[in-house]
Order: C-alpha cells, then structure tokens, then sequence
C-alpha cells in the first residue's frame, strides 16, 4: 500500500509540476505550492480509493469520478487562496487534474 501511494504521488507531482510551468507559473513560491497541493489531495485520494474499491467493493469509475470532482474543488480553494499567479484558479485545477488523471490512465495501460 505504501509503494503505491509513494508511487501515485511521485508520478502527479512530476506530472501536474510539468503541467504547471507549462501553464506559465514561474517561482519557487508557486511551484512549491503545486507540489504542497497534491501531497495535501494524492495520498488520501488515493487511500480512499484504495480502501473504496478493495474494501467496500465500489464501483471504480463512479469512485474516481467522486474523487476526482473532490480534489479539483480542495485545489481550486488552495489556489484561489494562495496562488499570486492563477487567474483563474477553478480551470487550472481542472486541466491540471484531467491532465495528470489521464496521463496515469495512458500510463496503467502500457505498464
């Protein structure tokens, strides 16, 4: 369980920290806020997740849609709060999310 949360986590922070440089936000003060970000959202999405599927037998693609609608929001809070460079902090979290969500998708298909 521990390697894959380790795992989960070192895949989005590599993959929404690209994501956000891509998007423009330059400093160590907002990529470090990126990075604060999804260690506040991966590891418990992913546990419950985890424990949802495994545990209480849920259906997978309606847990990850709840999950997943549940993190855009706590980011887009932290961003909107925090952030000196999002304007828009509600649609940065949403492409930053989608990307990083699909790109592990692509990801479990091939490994």
């Amino acid at each position: 369980m521990l390697t894959a949360l380790a795992v989960s986590l070192a895949l989005t922070l590599l993959l929404e920290e690209g994501f956000a440089l891509a998007w423009g936000l330059r400093g160590r003060r907002e990529l470090g806020l990126a990075a604060l970000v999804n260690c506040l959202t991966n590891p418990p999405a992913v546990l419950v997740w985890r424990t949802a599927l495994w545990q209480w037998g849920w259906n997978p693609l309606l847990t990850a849609a709840a999950l997943e609608c549940a993190v855009v929001l706590a980011e887009w809070r932290c961003w909107r709060a925090f952030s000196e460079q999002i304007r828009r902090p509600f649609l940065f979290s949403l492409a930053a999310n989608a990307f990083s969500y699909g790109a592990g998708c692509l990801i479990r298909l091939f490994f």
